[in-house]
């Protein structure tokens, strides 16, 4: 009898601890997940959104010399914030992209991935619809600002919805493959303005048509964000536990029906500290996070001399080396096919090579290519020298968007990234004058001294203060 009440006392703890034990957390039962062709498909839907981005984005580059001889800027500027150089078309975009980022980028941690991701879109697409009728440098100006809000917000929604929507050990992976679909855009966009460029289609130059064609976004995105679901991250952040779980419940079941066999049971563990409720802004400034802050500041000044300093203006360098304007955008448009190419690489080796050091190799590569690109006039080494910073450019994009997003909490994912990388948008919006700037006066080798400079600074920074990433859950990096 004894033996017996013991063993139903044992039996009844058993199950009162078991009924007590809090249920799973949505980013543990999400980090469990294989990979499959439904996170895949996913990516891409959410990445179609950034290829329109990227098509504004290196849009200015392949018109810039139809503006140009159009006469509706002048490739060189007579002083700072001269509204009459192609680098005011430049900068006034980035000037947008950084009030995008830093004034709008939180806008993702209050009212969710989705509604921003879809908002932003539509905003960007209809203010570069506006821009493309423009016939002054202020108007045009005026409406780039508006576009590169929405594109502001736009990339750190992108960012952080896939972050928090793939599994921990395949989230490198899958944020690379997402900027391969993106990329796409700037061979695209290349081979358009080849095509429309030198030509005039019912009265308009045919750079307007290729800002046209970029605005088309606005109307795909309704049709993309139907089966989209919400973070489940964030719904869980925000204490809105079922509704996250019924979106987990739903991927889960789609997972499921394409392996052909029941998941593993996700480890049992109580809510994950990223998941408190709350968050504030001054949280990135202190523990783990200020050396983080610091780092990706930093970084995202001095990306952009590299990935915005040379895309933005090749054609207009190879221009001022006395290539030709067919010529030049030729070359520009071969140059920009191996674009992907920078993202194919960053997706192979995403989880093979941490992180930090693949973005030192890549700042490395431009630096040194760079240099070479800016002395040589030959046409075979210009392609093989322009061709190895751009896919240094873009591996090294491939990886960033990547690692920036995982280094901070979900409660404050956007505004931290918001923050971080309005650096970039502000370094963007001064190095068009000091491009243009730097070509009026010591010429093409200069500019290149001056992205090749802003490179070492990003190798120093990343291999001293960037932690180690790969293969750890968001909610580890968190703490």
């Amino acid at each position: 009898m004894y033996v017996e009440e013991m063993t139903d006392l044992t039996h009844t703890d058993a199950d009162a601890r078991a009924s007590s034990r809090e249920p799973p957390s949505v980013s543990m039962r999400l980090d469990r997940l294989p990979p499959t062709r439904y996170f895949r498909g996913l990516v891409a839907r959410i990445a179609i959104g950034g290829w329109f981005e990227f098509y504004e984005m290196f849009m200015a580059a392949y018109i810039s010399l139809g503006m140009i001889h159009g006469g509706l800027y002048h490739a060189t500027t007579a002083g700072v914030f001269d509204v009459n150089g192609f680098a005011s078309f430049l900068g006034s975009f980035f000037a947008g992209m950084f009030v995008g980022t830093v004034a709008l980028g939180g806008l993702s941690d209050r009212f969710g991935r989705r509604t921003v991701f879809t908002f932003a879109m539509f905003i960007y697409s209809i203010a570069t619809l506006a821009a493309a009728f423009q016939t002054s440098p202020v108007a045009m100006d005026a409406w780039r600002f508006v576009a590169g809000c929405g594109i502001g917000a736009q990339l750190i929604t992108v960012d952080t919805y896939i972050s928090e929507l793939t599994p921990n050990r395949t989230r490198g992976r899958y944020t690379a493959f997402s900027i391969l679909v993106i990329l796409t855009s700037v061979p695209a966009v290349a081979a358009i303005s080849y095509a429309l460029v030198p030509a005039t289609i019912y009265g308009l130059e045919g750079w307007r048509w290729v800002m046209i064609i970029g605005s088309a976004g606005a109307v795909l995105i309704w049709f993309l964000r139907r089966g989209l679901p919400e973070s489940p991250r964030w719904l869980e952040s925000k204490g809105r536990t079922e509704e996250a779980r019924r979106v987990v419940d739903t991927i889960e079941r789609k997972v499921v029906a394409e392996i052909g066999h029941d998941l593993a049971e996700p480890e049992s563990r109580k809510q994950d500290d990223d998941n408190a409720t709350g968050g504030t802004w001054s949280e990135i400034w202190h523990g783990p996070y200020l050396r983080r802050t610091i780092m990706l500041s930093v970084f995202n000044f001095c990306q952009t001399f590299g990935v915005y300093g040379f895309g933005s203006w090749v054609p207009v360098l190879l221009y001022s080396k006395g290539i030709t304007l067919t010529h030049s955008l030729l070359y520009t448009m071969v140059i920009a096919i191996t674009t992907p190419l920078g993202a194919v690489g960053a997706m192979l080796y995403a989880e093979r090579i941490q992180r930090k050091w693949q973005l030192v190799a890549c700042a490395a590569v431009v630096a040194g290519a760079g240099i070479v690109f800016g002395m040589v006039r030959e046409p075979l080494w210009i392609l093989v020298f322009g061709s190895a910073v751009t896919i240094a450019n873009n591996w090294l994009i491939g990886i960033f968007h990547t690692y920036q997003a995982e280094l901070y909490p979900t409660r404050i994912r956007a505004r931290a990234v918001g923050f971080v990388f309005s650096w970039s948008r502000v370094s963007s919006i001064f190095v068009g004058f000091w491009v243009a700037a730097l070509l009026k006066h010591s010429g093409v080798p200069a500019v290149f001294t001056l992205i090749s400079s802003a490179m070492v600074v990003i190798v120093i920074v990343v291999g001293v203060l960037g932690p180690r990433t790969n293969g750890v859950r968001l909610e580890e990096l968190s703490r």
